[in-house]
C-alpha cells in the first residue's frame, strides 16, 4: 500500500489518540511492526501562536517513521499556514487532516467532526492545503455527524478530488462517540466508492477483527485505536496473522513488566520525571488490565508521585502474581 509516494510495509496502523500516541508510545508501537503511526493532534492556533506544548507535539523521531502527523482547525488560512509550517519543519511524512474527532471542545470550534457538517468548507481546506505542500494530505473521517446525516460516502468523494491521498473512516457517527458497534458496511462503500486507499477503524480489538474487516470491506489497511490501551503486543499479532493465518496469543507476565517499566524509562527520557509519573497513571492501569488484582495496583498508581515508587509498586506486584 502506498500514500503518494510512502510506502508502507503492512496493513496494520496505529490511530491517532490524545496522551497516548505520543513519542514514547510510538517507538514501542513500531518496535512490534506497526506499519504507519498517527501523532496525536496537534491544533493549527497552537502552531501559530508558538505554543511551546504544540511545537513539541510534532517532533518525530527516525525510529517512528513512517508518521503522520494529524492537524485539525476550521480556518482555511490558518490550517494553510500550520501545514505549511509542518512540511518544512516536522520530518513526519505525512500531513493528516482530522474531520472525525467527536470531543465537545473540538468540534465546538468547527473543527474535527464538525467538518462534516460543512463538507464545502472541509473539501476548500484539504485543496488549498494540498496545493501548498510537498508532503501527502490524508484525510480522517466518521460515518456522519449523527444518523440523520449520514454523508461519508459523498464526503469522501469530494476529499478525493480536493486532492486528499487516503481516508480513514471510523465507523460511527459523532452523536455515537465510541458507543454501540462501528457500522462496517459504510466503511465497505467508502471503499467502493473512491480510488485513492481506505482505511477502516472501529472496534478493531483482535487480530481476527482486523482480518474480518479487511474480508468484509476490502479496505487497503486498518486501524487500532483503544485496542492497544496497554497493549502494544496487539499490533505486533495482527501483523503476523494478516501474514501467516497464526500469532502469539499469550503475553507472559515477565515480557508485560519489561514493556511497561520500558515505557515508563522512555517516557522519563523524553518528558522528565513528573510529566512522565501523571502519564504512566493511565498507561500502567491499561497494561495491567485483566491480570489479578489489577484495580488494587491501579488505585495504588494513580496516588504516586516519583517514577521509583511506580517501579516499586509493579515490581512487587508482578513478583506476587508470577507466585499466585
Amino acid at each position: 500500500m502506498k500514500i503518494g509516494n510512502i510506502e508502507l510495509k503492512n496493513k496494520v496502523i496505529v490511530a491517532p489518540m490524545a496522551g497516548v500516541t505520543n513519542l514514547a508510545y510510538r517507538i514501542i508501537l513500531k518496535d512490534f511492526g506497526a506499519s504507519l503511526i498517527y501523532t496525536e493532534m496537534v491544533s493549527d492556533k497552537g502552531l501559530m501562536y508558538d505554543n511551546k506544548k504544540t511545537h513539541d507535539m510534532i517532533e518525530v523521531l527516525d525510529e517512528n517513521k513512517p508518521i503522520a502527523l494529524q492537524l485539525f482547525g476550521s480556518e482555511v488560512d490558518s490550517m494553510v499556514e500550520a501545514a505549511k509550517y509542518i512540511d518544512q519543519h516536522s520530518n513526519a511524512d505525512i500531513i493528516d487532516i482530522n474531520m472525525g474527532c467527536p470531543v465537545t471542545k473540538v468540534v465546538k470550534a468547527g473543527a474535527g467532526s464538525a467538518l462534516m457538517k460543512t463538507p464545502e468548507l472541509a473539501y476548500k481546506i484539504v485543496e488549498a492545503i494540498v496545493k501548498n505542500v510537498q508532503k501527502p494530505v490524508t484525510v480522517k473521517i466518521r460515518k456522519g455527524w449523527d444518523h440523520e446525516s449520514i454523508n461519508a460516502v459523498e464526503f469522501a468523494k469530494g476529499l478525493e478530488k480536493a486532492g486528499a491521498k487516503a481516508i480513514a473512516i471510523h465507523g460511527r457517527t459523532r452523536r455515537d462517540m465510541y458507543t454501540g458497534h462501528a457500522d462496517w458496511d459504510i466503511i465497505k462503500k467508502v471503499k467502493d466508492a473512491v480510488f485513492i486507499p481506505v482505511i477502516g477503524n472501529g472496534d478493531i480489538m483482535s487480530p481476527e477483527d482486523a482480518k474480518r474487516m479487511i474480508d468484509e470491506t476490502g479496505v487497503d489497511a486498518i486501524m487500532i485505536g483503544r485496542g492497544i490501551l496497554g497493549n502494544p503486543w496487539l499490533i505486533q499479532q495482527t501483523v503476523e496473522y494478516l501474514n501467516t493465518g497464526h500469532y502469539q496469543s499469550q503475553i507472559d507476565l515477565e515480557t508485560r513488566k519489561k514493556y511497561i517499566l520500558l515505557h515508563l524509562d522512555k517516557l522519563i527520557s523524553l518528558k522528565g520525571e513528573k510529566i512522565a509519573v501523571l502519564e504512566m497513571r493511565s498507561h500502567g492501569a491499561w497494561y495491567i488490565k485483566g491480570l489479578p488484582n489489577a484495580s488494587r495496583v491501579k488505585n495504588k498508581i494513580v496516588n504516586c508521585k516519583t517514577s521509583d515508587e511506580i517501579i516499586g509498586i509493579l515490581k512487587a506486584y508482578f513478583n506476587q502474581i508470577q507466585e499466585i
